[in-house]
């Protein structure tokens, strides 16, 4: 058994049966791309579907046959940078905002409607980051895990979250940080 192996196997111990692990490119996360989101098994399980020509940014999450799970798009004329996440049916599910201080750290707030407050917080542009609920963490960000150039992988460790959200709260926050791509 090599080390790559036995790393696996530790982080499978540590985050037990609930979590899911999903990769995501990091240069195609913005308008106008599509990509798919893999599973741990390399299945596509979400498509980010970036709408060019509109006069907001947008993307959408779809599920494998196309259907709209959420909407994410810029907010015009605000303060602070903010993105709002909608359900299919257009009903707003989640606001994400960059954090006015940030001491070391970059940090993110996501106010969610129907739910406890997420914060995202570490080293976003690297990322590098974990998704707290609480203090308390339900989903990490990693580049480590994967030797493939542009791809990260994004960690949902608490049965309670909704992946789908958690991965589009991540496609927020890099197209925030990174918003030349």
């Amino acid at each position: 058994m090599g080390l790559r192996d036995r790393r696996k196997e530790r982080r499978e111990e540590r985050r037990g049966e609930a979590a899911r692990t999903f990769r995501m490119r990091q240069k195609l996360v913005s308008i106008g791309d599509d990509y798919w989101i893999e599973d741990e098994r390399g299945e596509r399980v979400f498509k980010v579907n970036g709408k060019a020509m509109r006069v907001r940014d947008t993307m959408v999450l779809e599920d494998p046959q196309g259907r709209e799970l959420f909407k994410i798009q810029q907010k015009m004329f605000r303060i602070r940078d903010t993105m709002e996440i909608e359900d299919g049916d257009g009903h707003k599910v989640a606001t994400v905002k960059k954090a006015l201080i940030t001491p070391l750290r970059e940090r993110f707030e996501v106010n969610v409607e129907d739910g406890d407050d997420l914060e995202v917080k570490g080293n976003i542009v690297d990322h590098e980051y974990k998704i707290e609920c609480d203090g308390t963490k339900v989903a990490e960000v990693s580049k480590k895990w994967f030797r493939v150039a542009d791809t990260y992988g994004v960690e949902v460790e608490s049965p309670d979250q909704d992946p789908a959200l958690i991965l589009a709260v991540t496609a927020v926050v890099d197209s925030m940080t990174h918003p030349a791509r």
